[in-house]
């Protein structure tokens, strides 16, 4: 009996073992290494092993039939395999490369981000409004990055040789149609919106995506904060008007608010301006801004809501009157966008909003009354799937509808009328293309049609990069870009065609723990820019696409924010060399927008036991281009540098109070934006001139800021 049992035990062990199957291979990486300490086992199954130094493993299943192979291990992605559990025998696998969407590579020829969470940013968005001579603007700050031209008598950014009309301004993926405030000719303009409910900008000097078309030079993306971490007001006293901002949360939905009024009356009485201008109404402005947020388990809606009003009476020097002119303006600005996206659980995400705007102005100029009304409209709809960490793709439709209307009353009780209506629609399609933690590519097209022009535009778009270290990388973009042109020429022509820009960018950037370096050079190609024959553009005069241009340069940036204690700085160069042949240029020749050289040094310095920042910021221009009619020579001759050395200092009162206070161009350099020349010669036969000057060489500001909150500790110290 026992011999009996004995050999059933034997019978069944033997055909246990007998059916027991080895599973055996190496691993290996990409370039064929052997990779040690990978798991490797059967799906659903206890059955696995790791693999030795040598990059193999065995190991041994009773599992029969069809099998999943499983081989993980961080920094690559997991593999599987299915097969019959026999053919899993001596076998190799090759592992890929995880993409590490914090370390690897990035596509950013061009880009400029501001964003605490942005791998490619170079500023943080308390950056856009504690910068020294930028007076609470982000523009002021965006013009200390290299790729803008110091233009001071007009505020706008003029992006690497192009001008201020082409470059677009988003908010949350929308267009806004006029994102600058109204002013007088020869006095800078500003932003018409309050850096304090922006989480985050991207500023694009080149080679931009292809969701984003009409404009020739750059794209400014403003995004709005997803949402409040806490409720809080916010109370601003100033010596040119105030401020109240106050922000509402209640379950997944909150509501912010903020409000200015400025009146520079009270200024300039105690500093009044140089003598080429005289006040009968100090620049006045009230505007405000709302945003309402509502986020669902899978979904974020937002409402945006922005108004401006603007009013002012001066009269200035003009070379061709014997007494001052008088200019009044009165502007009323509304501006609406609203925004909602849809996380899908497949991976897609539907990205879905509209913008409408409302730009009314009332002009006078000495006996002539000019009104103006433009309204503008954009849909757009975009979707976005991820097949993978390798492979994300971006297709979408916009459309952008413009009615213009200005009329010309004249002394002599003459009216002159003109019209523009316009739609424009547009679609687009963009893949981002991963193939390593090293080398990735962008691929984008674009086409548009206008129906005014009747004229169809197809851009493709292309960007390369690749990690050179841990610490560096290079990139490369191409794009073409079209633009309508202005509507003070399509206004009197409409059979103009779009003008055309291509962009080849080549950047490479470095960061490591607080230090940024990027070096960029550019090469920008004009076609079909407008041609007119007379010295401005006027009902009679004769269009044509026939103008061109180049535009070539050298950007370079570096910041550092660790090296030395409690200090931050930056420091921006830009060569720029362009050259076009448009409007009425009788030749190629460099813009009076564009100087050579511009060079920026910001610096910021936290002081401890004052409880203070202390900050300060030097820019440079040289001379630009202006054409002399007394000289044969065509925009031959150029101003003087341009020197600007701005201060400022936030006193931290209490955790919650804080006294803010700056003087731009401290040092009073006069400076010359440019010449007026006489229309007519003089009894010599020369034409006389003036010099175009700021309306003041300095400019102070003195601010209390109070901020009441919950914690007793937020303040606007990162807002200043």
């Amino acid at each position: 009996m026992f011999k009996s049992i004995c050999a059933v035990i034997i019978s069944l062990v033997s055909v246990v073992v007998s059916s027991q199957t080895t599973v055996s291979g190496i691993v290996t990486n990409g370039k064929g290494v052997p990779l040690v300490g990978a798991n490797v086992y059967l799906e659903g199954t206890y059955d696995g092993a790791s693999t030795s130094a040598d990059g193999k493993f065995s190991f041994e299943t009773s599992e029969t039939g069809t099998q999943t192979l499983v081989v993980s291990m961080i920094s690559y992605e997991t593999y599987y395999s299915s097969g019959d559990v026999t053919m899993l025998n001596g076998v190799t696998i090759s592992l890929r490369e995880a993409i590490n969407q914090l370390t690897g590579v990035t596509l950013s020829a061009g880009t400029f981000k501001a964003g605490d969470n942005s791998k490619v940013s170079v500023l943080k968005p308390l950056d856009i409004v504690t910068t020294a001579g930028a007076l609470g603007d982000f523009l002021g700050a965006l013009q200390t990055l290299p790729g803008t031209s110091t233009v001071s008598e007009d505020g706008r950014l003029f992006v690497r040789g192009g001008r201020a009309e082409e470059t677009q301004v988003f908010i949350d993926g929308l267009r806004v149609f006029q994102p600058f405030s109204a002013t007088a000719n020869n006095m800078p303009t500003r932003g018409r919106f309050s850096p304090f409910l922006f989480k985050g900008i991207t500023f694009s000097t080149g080679g931009y995506s292809a969701e984003y078309g009409q404009a020739l030079s750059s794209v400014l993306l403003l995004n709005t904060t997803d949402l409040p971490k806490q409720e809080k007001t916010d109370v601003s006293i100033m010596s040119v008007g105030g401020g109240l901002g106050h922000t509402e949360i209640w379950d997944n939905q909150s509501l912010s608010i903020n409000t200015s009024y400025i009146n520079l009356a009270p200024y300039q009485k105690l500093l009044p301006d140089n003598q080429d201008v005289k006040w009968n109404k100090p620049y006045e402005s009230l505007s405000g801004e709302a945003v309402y947020r509502n986020k669902g388990e899978k979904s974020m809606l937002k409402l945006y809501t922005s108004f401006n009003y603007t009013n002012l009476d001066i009269e200035q020097e003009d070379i061709n009157f014997d007494d001052f002119v008088g200019f009044t303006l009165k502007n009323n600005n509304l501006y609406f966008n609203t925004s909602y996206r849809y996380f899908f659980d497949n991976e897609w995400t539907l990205s879905s909003g509209a913008s409408i705007s409302s730009d009314k102005n009332n002009i006078g100029f000495e006996t002539d009354v000019i009104k103006i009304e433009e309204t503008a409209s954009h849909l757009k709809l975009k979707l976005r799937k991820s097949f993978s960490n390798r492979f994300q793709l971006n297709f979408g439709a916009e459309h952008f509808a413009t009615r213009y209307d200005d009329k010309l009353n004249t002394m002599e009780d003459l009216e002159f009328t003109s019209s523009l209506d316009d739609n424009l629609s547009g679609v687009f399609t963009e893949a981002d293309i991963f193939f390593s933690n090293r080398f990735a590519v962008k691929l984008g097209l674009r086409g548009e049609h206008s129906k005014i022009l009747d004229d169809f535009t197809l851009s493709p778009r292309v960007s390369l990069a690749y990690k050179s270290s841990d610490k560096g990388q290079f990139s490369l973009a191409y794009g073409d870009f079209y633009q309508n042109p202005l509507t003070a020429y399509l206004k009197f022509d409409n059979s103009l065609k779009s003008e055309k820009t291509s962009h080849y960018v080549l950047n490479y950037q470095y960061l490591n723990d607080g230090k940024t370096f990027r070096a960029e050079a550019f090469y920008k190609r004009y076609n079909n820019l407008v041609k007119y024959d007379t010295p401005e553009p006027q009902f009679n005069s004769v269009y044509s696409n026939a103008g061109d241009g180049y535009s070539s340069g050298l950007d370079l940036f570096w910041r550092d924010n660790k090296n030395i204690k409690n200090l931050d700085y930056w420091v921006s160069y830009s060569y720029l060399n362009t050259e076009r042949d448009y409007l009425s240029f009788r030749e190629r020749a460099t813009p009076d927008f564009a100087p050579k050289h511009n060079f920026s040094l910001v610096t910021k310095y936290w002081i401890e036991d004052w409880r203070s920042q202390v900050g300060a910021s030097y820019n440079f221009a040289s001379g630009r281009y202006y054409d002399n009619p007394n000289s044969t020579r065509f925009m031959a001759e150029k101003t003087k540098s341009y020197n600007n050395l701005s201060i400022n200092w936030a006193y931290l009162i209490s955790p919650q109070k804080i006294l803010y206070f700056s003087v731009n161009n401290v040092l009073s350099f006069n400076n010359i934006n440019g010449y007026q020349y006489a229309n007519e010669p003089n009894a010599v036969g020369d034409f006389d001139r003036r010099a175009i000057r700021p309306t003041s060489d300095s400019f102070f500001f003195v601010g209390f800021f109070w901020t009441i909150s919950a914690d007793k500790k937020s303040n606007q110290l990162d807002n200043l």
